[in-house]
């Protein structure tokens, strides 16, 4: 599977972004979603994951209440809708594929369980 991201750009504190996430080669029902960032000097770091097969979710406690992730299997696109933006936000967003685990834990965080990574799209969060 190859993936893109766009959607980046610059916004004021307080503002909100629509990242998206194109995929294309073979999507398989198995496969996990994920967002992750990476700011300058800093280690690669989870935002959140989407069960390409029926949606489920998990997310980062960093983001929650103002990140949501969803997936359209019409488009193979998966999005990332981001908002109250903080400065601390900016950063090279990402978004990668895995194959999802079993049952409770079937999340992955670790971007080292991740096999497939698409170039990042930048966001800058300006104070």
């Amino acid at each position: 599977v190859q993936l893109q991201a766009s959607g980046g750009g610059t916004v004021q504190t307080g503002g909100s972004l629509r990242l998206s996430c194109a995929t294309s080669g073979q999507i398989w029902s198995s496969y996990a979603l994920g967002w992750f960032r990476q700011a300058p000097g800093k280690e690669r770091e989870f935002l959140a994951v989407i069960k390409w097969s029926d949606g489920s979710t998990y997310y980062a406690d960093l983001v929650k209440g103002r990140f949501t992730i969803s997936r359209d299997k019409a488009t193979k696109t998966v999005s990332l809708e981001m908002n109250s933006l903080k400065p601390e936000d900016t950063a090279v967003y990402h978004c990668a594929a895995t194959f999802a685990g079993y049952g409770s834990r079937w999340y992955r965080v670790d971007p080292r369980e991740y096999d497939y990574w698409g170039q990042g799209t930048q966001v800058t969060v300006s104070s």
